[in-house]
């Protein structure tokens, strides 16, 4: 390419300038001539450290697989006659699906005549949702394909990864109010002056 748009380390705009004026330029700076938008007329070329640019173009992607968040489906089957230890068994399985922030698929499957009856593998999905209603939201309801009944399950909001809900916080703790003197007031009286008592005997004065 006999020319290009050229910028310098510093963002400074050289404009459109022959290439070995551009290598020039980077050569002196000790820097590198990165070319860095090809498809544009001329090419646009920057003046800059090629190793540290690479580098820190790493960084950023690893910090970027880091940080994202890899949601999984964990399929798990059942059958319409699943017994209640293995509906247990399951139910754990899946909760730890949940708690580590993945999703679970949980497959009905149906063998011979077992298919007229599909109200059966509903209940054991709803028997499962039933024991996971503390961390499990549906987002998928049963769906049959072919001899398979499927529905998808997520973990709730706010669940954390230790799989404990959201803390609520609790109300205040109420005090048992200390032992009541004299005889209780009924409710919205108000304190008053207490009614004289009976006026004191006098026995019969001296003469």
């Amino acid at each position: 390419m006999p020319e290009v748009r050229c910028i310098g380390a510093d963002g400074h705009q050289f404009g459109v300038i022959p290439t070995h004026e551009a290598l020039r330029v980077a050569e002196e700076a000790g820097l590198d001539l990165v070319e860095v938008s090809p498809k544009a007329a001329p090419p646009v070329c920057k003046i800059m450290d090629y190793g540290k640019f690479k580098y820190e173009e790493s960084r950023k992607k690893k910090a970027a697989r880091k940080n994202a968040s890899v949601i999984m489906i964990k399929e798990v089957k059942l059958r319409p006659k699943t017994d209640d230890h293995d509906i247990d068994t399951k139910v754990r399985q899946i909760r730890g699906f949940l708690q580590e922030g993945n999703k679970a698929k949980m497959v009905v499957i149906f063998r011979g005549r077992e298919i007229v009856h599909p109200e059966t593998g509903q209940a054991i999905l709803q028997r499962v949702v039933q024991q996971l209603v503390d961390v499990a939201t549906v987002e998928q309801i049963p769906t049959m394909e072919g001899r398979r009944m499927t529905m998808i399950i997520g973990p709730k909001a706010g669940l954390r990864r230790d799989g404990m809900a959201p803390a609520v916080m609790a109300p205040a703790p109420v005090r048992p109010a200390g032992p009541s003197v004299g005889p209780a007031r009924p409710p919205g009286a108000v304190a008053g002056p207490r009614p004289p008592g009976p006026p004191a005997s006098v026995g019969p004065g001296r003469r």
